[in-house]
């Protein structure tokens, strides 16, 4: 087995957590920290200096605090679309990861900032970026289908209760094998859950898209997009 070693690019505003980021991932064989940053400005500067592999950023940073990581993250594939971007967040904000996915999930993910201390989860969401998958958090995930399927017009509503076990499964970016697991089911059974999931949401069945993030969307867009709030 080839081993590959990631060369990725950290923006913080926060001089501590960037440090703290940057001391964790140099404990990963597979990682390689190339730069790190403290604005969107110096992060698009250093893509496109040492075009990495992957960015872990910040959303909020400056000057006005609110999507300049989602900004960057959505340039950055724009421009560079062999590198991969991973966006933290400190909170639960289920527009802010409908904003990142809404014109494309491919090379994209979104985890909650409390997740950067479990390095496994981290490194597996940075090379699955680099392939080309997204990533969501999986309480972003609950978040976002506990809300859509209290919308009348949610599509969710076709789903039986256990479609939509499978689905937030699925979404957080769990396989089939780990989906039975969790919910005590057959990998069999649970295929033909992801089946009946897919069509009455009307996603594709093609391999190249990544079906778990997809289905978030579908019914997200099916409802005109974030609710306001």
């Amino acid at each position: 087995m080839v081993f590959v070693v990631l060369r990725v690019v950290v923006a913080d505003d926060n001089f501590l957590v960037r440090e703290g980021i940057c001391a964790l991932l140099g404990e990963a064989d597979d990682i390689e920290l190339v730069d790190t940053v403290a604005d969107p400005s110096s992060l698009l500067k250093a893509v496109a200096e040492h075009h990495p592999d992957a960015v872990l950023t910040d959303i909020r940073m400056p000057p006005t605090f609110t999507t300049e990581g989602i900004d960057a993250a959505k340039q950055i594939r724009a421009e560079y679309p062999s590198t991969g971007v991973v966006v933290l967040s400190q909170y639960v904000e289920e527009d802010y990861a409908f904003d990142l996915l809404s014109e494309g999930v491919a090379g994209l993910g979104y985890l909650l900032k409390e997740r950067v201390s479990e390095l496994d989860e981290l490194v597996r969401a940075l090379q699955d970026v680099v392939r080309g998958g997204s990533v969501l958090d999986p309480r972003v995930v609950e978040g976002l289908l506990a809300r859509k399927a209290q919308e009348s017009r949610s599509p969710l509503l076709g789903l039986t209760d256990r479609e939509r076990e499978v689905l937030q499964e699925l979404a957080a970016g769990r396989s089939n094998a780990a989906t039975a697991k969790a919910l005590f089911m057959s990998e069999r059974a649970v295929e033909k859950h992801v089946g009946s999931v897919f069509q009455k949401l009307g996603l594709s069945d093609e391999s190249d898209v990544n079906r778990r993030v997809m289905a978030v969307l579908a019914f997200l867009e099916a409802t005109g997009g974030p609710a306001a709030r």
